[in-house]
């Protein structure tokens, strides 16, 4: 039965030709939101660029919902705003796919974050043209987060992933976390030089997958076999329970600094992540309709993995060595 149902959901895939993501649609999307400039959390700019958003969604006919809070961080209270962005499918279990469309704050240098915090929003934008016009098993929802990133200098304890936090406990709240089955976040895709090494705190079932998808693609070049950990806004899902996978290039000599802008930034590196998040999708939902048909035949409580949500840390190359050396 449940291998049936398995089979069933990647011949629905396999009725129509499958939606291709377009990296010069989501190049554009990226450059619109770098010529904005800085776009902290809190500030007009990240307003004009939530409205950039909302607009391109709407134009694609994507129902999306702001999702308004004020946080306080060490610095100050900010007004945040999630986007959430519904494509519903067959059934009302969802997955999701995330990323976050704030950048750091910055006062001695003009930070306009075009790998981290405009790929992965200009990603959420292309990938939702292309999931529309596809038939999707599960609902999809795309979720573009604020206050990813921390207000002080450095990360330190829940300076960081206000809007991730935020998310998960209104679905806790809610109930509606038990109708989310999946989390793909995605970060920092933007560089030239992709190199994106498997997260060993991400789900492993769900990182095989989005890696096979690469190697069947020839694509295990950017994909990398080489493991690290990473604190990303994928940890509070995986608090919650919920299979999360990160993907992000972490080796980007421009992070946080002046120079992350397009002259460090590729459109094959975001057709690359489109390439394979599309092509592993119909293995993910596969994969999750058997452990659905799976619970329904029985109910297993199982321990819930335990996660230390910390704040995000993206590790300099020094740091990365030290730590594999620790490991070995």
């Amino acid at each position: 039965m449940t291998r049936a149902v398995a089979v069933a959901v990647l011949a629905l895939q396999a009725v129509t030709p499958p939606p291709k993501f377009d990296s010069g649609r989501a190049w554009e999307h990226l450059r619109q939101l770098v010529a904005i400039g800085p776009r902290p959390s809190g500030s007009p700019a990240i307003d004009q660029a939530r409205k950039y958003i909302k607009d391109q969604l709407g134009a694609a006919g994507v129902t999306t919902v702001e999702q308004a809070w004020d946080d306080q961080t060490p610095i100050d209270k900010v007004r945040m705003v999630n986007l959430v962005a519904t494509i519903p499918g067959a059934r009302k279990e969802r997955i999701v796919v995330a990323g976050h469309y704030d950048t750091k704050l910055y006062r001695q240098f003009r930070f306009v974050g075009a790998s981290d915090g405009g790929s992965s929003a200009a990603f959420l934008l292309e990938i939702a043209r292309v999931l529309k016009a596809r038939r999707n098993p599960f609902t999809i929802e795309l979720l573009f987060l604020d206050g990813e990133e921390a207000r002080m200098p450095d990360w330190h304890g829940t300076d960081n992933t206000y809007g991730s936090r935020h998310y998960v406990e209104l679905a806790r709240r809610d109930g509606s976390l038990a109708t989310l089955k999946a989390l793909v976040l995605i970060d920092m895709i933007g560089d030239r030089d992709l190199d994106i090494r498997r997260d060993t705190n991400s789900t492993p079932w769900l990182t095989n997958i989005i890696w096979e998808a690469a190697r069947r693609q020839d694509l295990d070049d950017y994909f990398m076999a080489e493991s690290t950990r990473i604190e990303d806004d994928h940890l509070p899902f995986l608090a919650a329970g919920v299979p999360s996978v990160d993907i992000i290039d972490l080796d980007y000599e421009a992070w946080h600094t002046a120079k992350d802008t397009l002259d460090a930034v590729s459109a094959r590196s975001l057709q690359v992540v489109g390439d394979v998040v599309i092509a592993a999708l119909p293995q993910i939902e596969a994969q999750l309709s058997k452990g659905l048909a799976l619970a329904g035949r029985r109910i297993h409580h199982g321990p819930k993995r335990s996660v230390a949500v910390n704040a995000k840390k993206k590790l300099r190359g020094r740091d990365r060595l030290k730590q594999a050396a620790a490991t070995h």
